[in-house]
């Protein structure tokens, strides 16, 4: 084959796959915690299109910011219950045409938290962001997907920021979850702020090379071990676990939780009229509040039980402190 052929025959393939990566990126995929936010009924991708459309045509509020490419980089929301609803990801173009990328479910929460280090790392893949912080009262760090990315890009851009103290309010949403009574409480809440208030200076002092504070906090873990061994013969393991809260699965923003139901409350989305749960939970000394559709949650929740099941993390960092 002449090269002149074979170069075109080339071209033609590449041209042919081209066409096709883009076609395939134009396509929506139903994301799964879409109907955490009162969209479980969508159909198929067609329906989810006309979906998107509407958000992305009647939008209530738009930020725009520059990105790490020197485009304008936007943010179009539209609610659909209180504090709920979907965010749209998109840049403008050379003409200023909107090209919307991706979208997500959204849930903002109302519980704030001041916390000295927050750091935020672009993802690999999109313009979207993660945002760890260090929660000294559970001896972890919390990976959350960042709500508010234009705040973020504005924020840096003015102080070239990769790390700072700021209030964050987390929210979760969840596709499936589970009410469980609640236990015995061995301490008051006074008390138990007290303990908790101790174990974070423990674990500030043993972060810092404190030898004291680490071997207190080696003997508090093999009390609680042996007390866990003791009863778990003849108890129910949630009924000696109050809350919990640990990571789940391969993504690093989903959790497995179980936390105590302080508030409760029943919403509609405007649009599909389906009936979702806000649950202000406490775990672990977290205080956050999860929504999840009426019919993926088992059981009737009420202030004092617990609530059970897995979240994605979202979290809203609010820079200006």
């Amino acid at each position: 084959m002449p090269f002149c052929s074979a170069w075109l025959g080339l071209h033609s393939v590449e041209n042919h796959v081209y066409m096709w990566i883009t076609s395939w990126k134009e396509v929506d995929i139903v994301h799964e915690y879409l109907r955490a936010v009162g969209f479980s009924r969508l159909k198929d991708k067609e329906e989810l299109g006309k979906l998107l459309q509407m958000v992305e045509e009647g939008y209530q509020s738009e930020k725009t910011a520059g990105n790490w490419s020197g485009r304008d980089f936007s943010e179009r929301k539209k609610e659909f219950a209180p504090g709920m609803g979907i965010i749209l990801r998109g840049e403008y173009d050379e003409k200023g045409d909107y090209q919307r990328e991706y979208y997500f479910p959204y849930f903002q929460g109302k519980q704030e938290k001041l916390y000295e280090t927050v750091s935020v790392e672009r993802h690999a893949e999109k313009e979207s962001y993660a945002g760890v912080c260090d929660d000294l009262s559970m001896g972890v760090s919390i990976i959350f997907y960042v709500q508010n990315v234009t705040d973020f890009l504005s924020e840096k851009k003015l102080n070239h920021l990769s790390s700072c103290a700021a209030v964050l309010k987390f929210a979760g949403l969840s596709t499936s979850g589970k009410i469980l009574l609640p236990v015995v409480k061995g301490m008051t809440n006074e008390e138990n702020t007290e303990s908790v208030l101790q174990r974070t200076q423990l674990i500030q002092a043993a972060r810092e090379g404190d030898e004291e504070a680490i071997e207190n906090l080696t003997l508090e873990d093999m009390d609680t071990y042996s007390m866990i061994s003791r009863r778990i013969a003849e108890e129910d393991v949630f009924s000696i676990v109050a809350t919990y809260f640990m990571p789940y699965g391969v993504e690093c923003d989903h959790y497995n939780v179980l936390g105590e139901i302080l508030k409760c409350d029943l919403v509609e989305n405007s649009l599909t009229k389906e009936k979702i749960y806000v649950l202000t939970i406490e775990s672990h000394d977290l205080f956050f509040e999860v929504c999840i559709n009426q019919r993926d949650l088992l059981g009737e929740p009420k202030v004092g039980r617990r609530f059970k099941g897995v979240v994605w993390l979202q979290g809203e960092i609010d820079f200006q402190i």
